[in-house]
């Protein structure tokens, strides 16, 4: 898919790229929508079992774009939620690795904060700057409280500054920082390595951990046990069973 977001697939990995580098990557309407087509290829793509996120040229994403900011699609957020893309709630349970490479801002902070890992080049750099502007920070404000902490989570809420990628680490929206130079090798290695693992099993191990938070201890325990048995039933929980028996890698097919 080319335009303002790209979507390229090697092997199981899927990279999104955002991709407007003369302007920061910053998020109009045109790369809203391509973003939402990106991540809906992703969801429905049998063949692509990773997606690393990054952005063009010298930023990931520099936040909304000022001068022609992304809108709500149909209705308003107030009426429905437009669930159309990661950071605003479409539920994805394939793994997802955001390779940040420099301004990470507004509206792609959020979508940080929604990614499985986020891998930080030295450069990069996070923040909210919604208040500084005059504006209430939504769905980054629902969303980083259990990601990073009450106190973390209001440091960038509403100070409204940007922090640096070690900061960053400290406060657990990235799990690594790495050399520039090396971010999207560290991506595609961690990508590789969950590739390894049977990817039905993944994806039910990762809703249950989204869900199982949300839900009562004995209502989550149920849900998950019932996700067990139906992974367990799979064509991959016999390869993986096989493979253990015979000393061998597994060969995952997904189904």
């Amino acid at each position: 898919m080319a335009g303002t977001v790209l979507y390229e697939r090697s092997g199981r990995i899927a990279t999104i790229t955002y991709n407007r580098p003369e302007a920061l990557n910053a998020i109009n309407g045109e790369l809203r929508t391509d973003l939402d087509a990106c991540w809906a290829q992703f969801r429905d793509d049998d063949d692509a079992w990773v997606a690393i996120v990054t952005g063009a040229g010298r930023a990931f994403s520099a936040g909304a774009d000022l001068r022609d900011s992304a809108r709500p699609r149909g209705t308003t957020h107030w009426e429905t939620p437009s669930l159309t893309s990661l950071e605003n709630g479409i539920e994805i349970w394939k793994p997802t690795i955001a390779a940040v490479n420099g301004y990470c801002l507004g509206f792609a902070c959020t979508l940080v904060a929604a990614c499985d890992f986020v891998i930080a080049s030295e450069r990069a750099e996070f923040g909210f700057p919604e208040v500084r502007i005059g504006v209430p920070t939504i769905q980054g404000s629902i969303r980083m409280p259990q990601k990073v902490g009450w106190q973390n989570a209001m440091e960038l809420l509403l100070i409204g500054e940007r922090v640096n990628a070690q900061r960053a680490k400290e406060m657990g929206l990235a799990w690594k920082v790495v050399p520039h130079d090396t971010l999207m090798d560290e991506a595609r290695s961690l990508a590789e390595r969950l590739c390894k693992s049977a990817p039905l099993a993944v994806r039910a191990t990762k809703e249950v951990a989204w869900r199982g938070q949300q839900m009562p201890w004995v209502d989550a325990i149920r849900f998950g046990e019932t996700m067990r048995r139906v992974a367990g039933a799979t064509d991959d929980a016999r390869e993986g069973g096989s493979a253990a028996r015979e000393k061998r890698d597994p060969n995952w097919q997904a189904r």
